[in-house]
């Protein structure tokens, strides 16, 4: 992998994404909200503190954290992709101490110890170089600063997306995920996280799994959803004859039929590691 390229075609994909997030907020909100509020949690945001969201994309776990530092405090807002950044920022029009700014997760646009907590919600793994993102968070924290993110665990702990991922896969549309490659479970391990966070400097690291759900009225809605919000998923599936679309499709309907119930309202299991250090 050319770092360069790979970080040239992340931003260029989260900014033509940024439409498709902003239609499914609601959703992308509401079933992923435990993550959000464990995040929020660990890292025990108060009242005046500064907090800065990396990789925030609509910046819903931001908005949540903000809620604790008033009065006096101000949760900045930031992602690479300016796309996210502008729909984050209309999304929050008039919430107090809430702050936007386009910035790259293993670049912060910060001066040293200028922050008192981190938080990023499915953002480290994606990133070409997450230990060096991680000192950069660990530059810009205070003494005694907190950060707090969530990875996704191990594709067979989430079907959500384990069981489209094995269909792409089986037809040469995707790779296995493979732990240490920028990607969804690029650093599902808790001992990868953990020596990365103390690679970085970070102590007191504390990593646990996050179980949650997805929820769709049917297959064909949770397909639709998936659609709307992947980039990739598109353009994995434009390569496919007609044939080969509707051969993938029952594959995926067959797979997601053991999560479905009597009226095939789907509910999809989903985990997420979250992990949080002092500086």
């Amino acid at each position: 992998m050319d770092a360069e390229d790979y970080r040239a075609d992340s931003r260029e994909r989260w900014e033509r994404a940024a439409a498709g997030w902003t239609a499914r907020r609601e959703q992308l909100a509401a079933d992923p909200l435990p993550v959000s509020e464990r995040l929020v949690e660990r890292l025990d945001p108060q009242p005046g503190q500064r907090l800065l969201e990396v990789a925030a994309g609509l910046g819903d776990t931001g908005l949540l954290a903000a809620e604790r530092v008033r009065p006096g405090g101000t949760v900045v807002i930031t992602d690479g992709a300016e796309a996210m950044v502008e729909a984050a920022r209309e999304h929050a029009a008039g919430t107090p101490g809430v702050q936007h700014k386009a910035m790259e997760a293993e670049w912060l646009d910060a001066e040293t110890a200028s922050f008192d907590g981190i938080l990023s919600r499915w953002g480290y793994m994606l990133v070409a170089d997450p230990e060096a993102a991680l000192r950069e968070a660990r530059r810009v924290l205070r003494p005694g600063g907190r950060i707090a993110f969530a990875v996704w665990d191990e594709i067979v702990r989430n079907p959500w997306i384990g069981v489209l991922q094995e269909q792409l896969v089986a037809v040469g549309l995707a790779e296995p995920p493979r732990l240490g490659v920028p990607g969804m479970f690029g650093l599902a391990s808790p001992e990868l996280v953990r020596d990365l966070l103390e690679d970085a400097g970070f102590s007191d690291v504390v990593v646990e799994p996050v179980e949650f759900a997805f929820h769709a009225d049917d297959a064909d809605a949770w397909w639709e959803h998936s659609l709307t919000v992947s980039i990739s998923l598109g353009e994995a599936l434009g390569r496919l004859s007609p044939a080969e679309h509707y051969a993938l499709r029952d594959a995926v309907d067959a797979g997601y039929a053991a999560y479905a119930d009597a009226d095939g309202r789907l509910t999809l299991p989903a985990c997420s590691l979250v992990a949080s250090a002092d500086a």
